[in-house]
């Protein structure tokens, strides 16, 4: 089974480099956007398991998206990604697919 994972970033250069890594497993599929309307659409439109909330979203933003997206999905988890190698990456993800939240 295909985990979805929809990234928030707003760096576009980051945001093209999460793409290919996140669509370099089969296991995911990958959804990257930078703008908070486009991932909200997103969300309503697609099944989604996970949110990563990348780097350049400040805290009121922060906030507002999350709550906007729990509305939305009650379910869908949602954790920060602000960075760092592809291992960590991988291991951010399969710890919060692994975990009831």
């Amino acid at each position: 089974m295909q985990t979805t994972i929809l990234y928030i970033g707003r760096d576009t250069e980051i945001t093209t480099v999460m793409n290919r890594l996140l669509n370099a497993r089969p296991e995911w599929k990958g959804i990257c956007v930078c703008s908070d309307d486009e991932a909200i659409s997103i969300c309503r439109e697609q099944h989604i398991d996970l949110v990563l909330l990348g780097n350049g979203i400040d805290e009121g933003c922060e906030k507002v998206l999350m709550a906007k997206l729990t509305e939305i999905k009650p379910d869908v988890k949602i954790i920060q990604h602000y960075g760092g190698g592809s291992g960590l990456l991988y291991g951010e993800i399969m710890t919060a697919i692994s975990q009831d939240f």
